[in-house]
C-alpha cells in the first residue's frame, strides 16, 4: 500500500485522530468517498460535449 507498513499507517491514523478528533473522522471519510466517486463517474462518463462533424 504505497510502500507503507502497518506501523506507518497506524501512526498516520493516530495523528489524524489527534488533529481532527474522533467525531470528525467518519465525516471526513464520507466526504473523501463521495469526492472519489464523483471523479470516477466523471472519468467513466462518455464525452457528450465533443463537437460532431456536420458533413
Amino acid at each position: 500500500m504505497f510502500g507503507l507498513g502497518w506501523l506507518e499507517v497506524g501512526l498516520i491514523a493516530l495523528a489524524a485522530v489527534l488533529v481532527f478528533g474522533p467525531k470528525k473522522i467518519p465525516e471526513l471519510g464520507s466526504a473523501l468517498g463521495k469526492t472519489l466517486r464523483g471523479f470516477k463517474d466523471e472519468l467513466q462518463k462518455p464525452d457528450e460535449e465533443e463537437p460532431q462533424d456536420l458533413e
